[in-house]
């Protein structure tokens, strides 16, 4: 039997891997975070971590982890910019991620910031909800077609390509954009080409030195200004002050965001920023996946734990 330190309490049936192996659980009875300090000294006695994108698991982390006996770190998500990577391998600790159970979910969200934005959702139901509006007008809450507009994903993995697969029912067209060609349909080779051709942008990238700040001033300016973008990614790919200034200049028309540059902070200026929806990081947020995600992290912890590969390792 090891012992599997948890950060955060899980939804249910998340642990039952953990559980059916017979692992010794070491968690906190409510939700509370571990403070770094705290992590440091959690993982000296323990043989395996599940961890959140919010937890930040650094060298210190790591270390403190491997002076003991810390065999695996697996991530409740996709990205895992939250962990020290490249000092986990130096330090002979796997690391595990969640790939493929959210990307219908997360594309799901990313639509729906795509039509609320184009459409004005917030700003209308906004308008009803405080007693601003004052009935039916011809010209109010104008806002853009979604059905056969001009939609360019900037990347093009599992999750962009189920936001294509969305997009076909509306009749959209539908471009991406990748580092390297991916000989399909709609391949966009330069990302500036792609902006300046697109209605709806959609962001579909991790989170690396080469993308932060991906969509910034400068790409900005390329778009059009009846174009809306949409980040489901990461917030850092985005630089939240330019894209405040394009949405109250109206070099923009609109944007959707679910995810934050400094979460759980959110930019002032984009809180008070017209045309825009802000969504507080829900893009797996469905009972269902939610738990398959903890069920797949807790699952690798098991597999690691008896002497086999997981079977989502990082690799990169």
């Amino acid at each position: 039997m090891a012992r599997v330190l948890v950060t955060r309490l899980l939804p249910d049936g998340g642990l039952d891997p953990l559980l059916a192996a017979g692992h010794d659980i070491v968690q906190r009875d409510n939700d509370t975070a571990f403070t770094p300090d705290e992590l440091v000294v959690a993982v000296g006695d323990v043989d395996a971590v599940v961890c959140l994108l919010t937890d930040r698991i650094d060298e210190a982390v790591l270390a403190a982890g491997s002076a003991g006996r810390l065999k695996v770190v697996a991530n409740v998500a996709v990205g895992y910019d939250n962990i020290d990577v490249a000092a986990a391998r130096r330090l002979g600790i796997d690391v595990c991620n969640t790939p493929g159970v959210l990307d219908e979910t997360t594309a799901d969200l990313a639509f729906l910031l795509i039509l609320a934005a184009s459409r004005l959702g917030w700003e209308a139901e906004n308008d009803l909800r405080t007693g601003a509006w004052k009935g039916w007008g011809v010209n109010q809450y104008l806002g853009r077609d979604v059905h056969g507009a001009a939609l360019g994903l900037v990347g093009y993995g599992r999750i962009g390509a189920a936001v294509a697969r969305r997009a076909g029912g509306f009749g959209m067209t539908v471009r991406h954009h990748t580092r390297h060609d991916t000989g399909l349909p709609g391949y966009t080779a330069g990302l500036d080409s792609l902006l300046a051709a697109s209605d709806i942008v959609s962001l579909h990238v991790p989170l690396t030195d080469a993308t932060r700040h991906l969509v910034g001033r400068p790409q900005l300016a390329l778009m059009p200004d009846h174009a809306v973008l949409v980040n489901t990614a990461r917030g850092p790919v985005v630089d939240e002050e330019a894209l405040a200034d394009a949405l109250v200049a109206g070099t923009i028309f609109a944007a959707g965001l679910d995810v934050y540059e400094r979460e759980p902070e959110v930019h002032p200026r984009l809180l008070a920023a017209p045309r825009t929806v802000l969504l507080p990081h829900v893009g797996s947020a469905t009972l269902a996946t939610r738990a398959r995600m903890a069920q797949m992290a807790c699952g690798d912890v098991s597999a690691v734990l008896d002497g086999r590969r997981p079977p989502h390792l990082v690799t990169t």
